[in-house]
């Protein structure tokens, strides 16, 4: 990216001042080097967020941003429906509340070591995956909406996990405000039968080892130790999601219109968040959020059976489940005042600090962890809500590595086969229906996450907790 119109206000903050058209300065949270590496259109997406109405404060990137459908993904940005403020589909993105979860196994590495290409086995047997991958739960009209309105919690309730798992994830499982009747039939169809699946891009279930130990505070009350193995679990609301994203973008075109907001991107459809269309769309987002959330915990269900086959009795408690696609109604303080604001995180993580009310107790006193996927073959970072982090972005951080090019520039450089024997060397074994989406998400196709989390921790948005190396990996 040309930093020739930005201004460095810090090593890792650049601001995008504001131009005639823009309401509020574009703000990248990143190394010069990051910053470098995006694509110029990184900076016009962030300069046109920044002229949506009601938008407050700044149009935030992370470390990770690269181009998007509308907005950056790696892009923040806060609306005030009393200022005018607006909700854009493009602002979550397609593929709503997709996160990422990590489960505690109790296993240290040397209890893994010989059993590992069978538990990949395994989880490869029980996890469907890949494009159009379906599960065996067929879910009634009844039941659909059902799940809508519940979210993990209504997963819970018909034996997919239990009680505790609740605690440890964002709005404790459960996402209010949902509307199923705001969700189209064909959206529900595409999803009636892909709950507890993975999909495909880049979704995974991985199975890692703590590498490293950072902040060893916050990582003894995340119940975290070199030589722990975790599960972790990437996916989203499938193509449910991606069904409302699509409806709702084709709506908010001629809604915005209508509005007299001139759009400086045809991507970045909105609706006013007090209007019909507005709030229908809030609603069958929320529904998708909680679609997402009983995903995950199906599939967590999936990976504590494939588990058992291998080592009777364990029980793989939950670390903790974050969204990285929404748009939360969410208290911040500007201006020495408390607003209403509609924060949309596309690609980008909740963070709250140390203190906030809507941490499990447990949490309280080190902050949210901050859950960091790599890409397949590199390291994930779990991450704390840094101290003051609520004043940054609207307590917002990165959410993985970001790609560093194109699908279609992957696959002119690797073959899948190649990939998969080269990680097998170092380790690492992967199993995946598709060696053509192993070739299009290649390590090598992302960033380095270890500068991505290093820029995210001393821009004052996250604090660097453990790194976790890859052991198995179910790719979508």
């Amino acid at each position: 990216m040309n930093l020739s119109k930005f201004r460095q206000r810090g090593p890792f903050e650049w601001e995008l001042p504001a131009s005639a058209r823009m309401r509020v300065p574009g703000v990248i949270f990143a190394s010069q080097a990051l910053v470098e590496s995006m694509d110029d259109k990184v900076g016009e997406q962030i300069a046109n967020v920044a002229s949506l109405p009601g938008i407050v404060e700044a149009a935030y990137a992370m470390p990770d941003a690269h181009w998007g459908y509308g907005f950056p993904i790696g892009g923040v940005a806060a609306f005030d429906a009393g200022e005018g403020g607006v909700v854009s589909a493009g602002g979550v993105g397609f593929d709503i509340s997709c996160g990422v979860r990590s489960l505690h196994t109790g296993l240290k590495l040397a209890d893994l070591e010989a059993l590992k290409p069978r538990l990949a086995d395994v989880l490869y047997r029980r996890i469907p995956a890949g494009l159009g991958s379906t599960g065996t739960l067929r879910l009634s009209a009844r039941q659909m909406d059902a799940m809508l309105l519940g979210g993990a919690k209504w997963a819970v309730e018909a034996g997919f996990g239990d009680e505790a798992d609740l605690a440890r994830i964002e709005e404790s499982g459960r996402m209010t405000g949902a509307d199923p009747a705001a969700v189209s039939e064909q959206a529900k169809k595409r999803q009636r039968d892909e709950m507890g699946t993975l999909g495909s891009g880049n979704h995974y279930l991985e199975v890692q080892v703590v590498d490293e130990l950072f902040d060893i505070r916050a990582a003894r009350a995340y119940g975290l130790s070199e030589g722990d193995v975790l599960a972790t679990i990437h996916c989203g609301s499938r193509g449910m999601g991606h069904q409302i994203g699509t409806d709702y973008l084709r709506a908010m075109v001629i809604a915005a219109a209508r509005a007299g907001i001139a759009l400086p991107d045809r991507e970045l459809a909105c609706a006013p968040l007090d209007s019909e269309l507005g709030r229908r769309y809030l609603g069958a987002m929320r529904a998708a959020i909680n679609c997402a959330l009983a995903n995950r915990q199906i599939l967590t269900r999936l990976t504590r059976q494939a588990f058992a086959e291998l080592f009777p009795g364990i029980r793989l408690p939950l670390l903790y489940d974050v969204s990285h696609n929404t748009c939360k109604e969410e208290w911040h303080v500007l201006g020495g005042q408390r607003r209403r604001l509609f924060v949309h995180r596309k690609g980008a993580t909740r963070a709250f600090a140390a203190g906030h009310a809507e941490l499990p107790v447990e949490y309280r006193q080190v902050g949210q962890p901050v859950l960091i996927g790599g890409s397949m073959g590199t390291a994930s970072w779990v991450l704390a809500g840094a101290a003051g982090s609520g004043a940054r972005a609207f307590a917002s951080a990165c959410h993985g590595a970001g790609r560093a090019m194109s699908r279609h520039e992957a696959l002119r450089r690797w073959q899948g086969r190649s990939v998969v024997d080269e990680l097998a060397a170092r380790g690492i074994l992967i199993r995946s229906p598709s060696l053509r989406g192993v070739a299009e998400e290649a390590p090598l196709a992302y960033k380095d996450v270890g500068a991505v989390v290093e820029a995210a921790e001393r821009a004052g948005l996250a604090v660097r907790v453990a790194r976790l190396r890859p052991l198995v990996c179910i790719k979508g």
